[in-house]
């Protein structure tokens, strides 16, 4: 996380002031993190079964690149209907789940409104569910 006071952060910061950007910035940072966690589970998981990556997409009916691709790439961005082929091969399903309560306030109420209280703390905040989820691919 970071701890430097930067111009980046003021900058940052000052951006999210502006309703459009804020959302557009919650949004895109929660897609990256949640497609980051559903991509590493599904390799761990394919790991786990001892599946090579070419073997897995034989299972899917998709070429070997397709899988390459998906895990282990950093810009990736897989359809749901990939995801779900993927999991199902790997004995799982896609599932949905609640924000923890503070992740909510942090992320769904601003997202909502517009706006928040604290630009540095929702960047801060942001930033540390995208590195979390790096960090523990890496």
């Amino acid at each position: 996380m970071m701890t430097k006071h930067t111009a980046f952060w003021d900058d940052l910061a000052h951006d999210l002031e502006d309703p459009e950007f804020l959302r557009e910035y919650i949004a895109e940072s929660m897609r990256i993190a949640t497609i980051d966690a559903i991509v590493n589970a599904l390799d761990d998981a394919r790991e786990a079964a001892g599946l090579s990556k070419a073997e897995l997409a034989r299972a899917i009916k998709a070429e070997p690149a397709t899988i390459r691709r998906l895990l282990s790439s950093t810009k990736t961005n897989p359809t749901l209907g990939t995801l779900a082929e993927v999991a199902a091969a790997l004995g799982l399903r896609i599932t949905l789940e609640p924000l923890p309560k503070d992740q909510r306030a942090q992320v769904t109420a601003p997202l909502l409104d517009g706006r928040t209280a604290d630009p540095n703390k929702l960047a801060r905040h942001l930033d540390e569910l995208r590195t979390t989820k790096a960090k523990a691919s890496a």
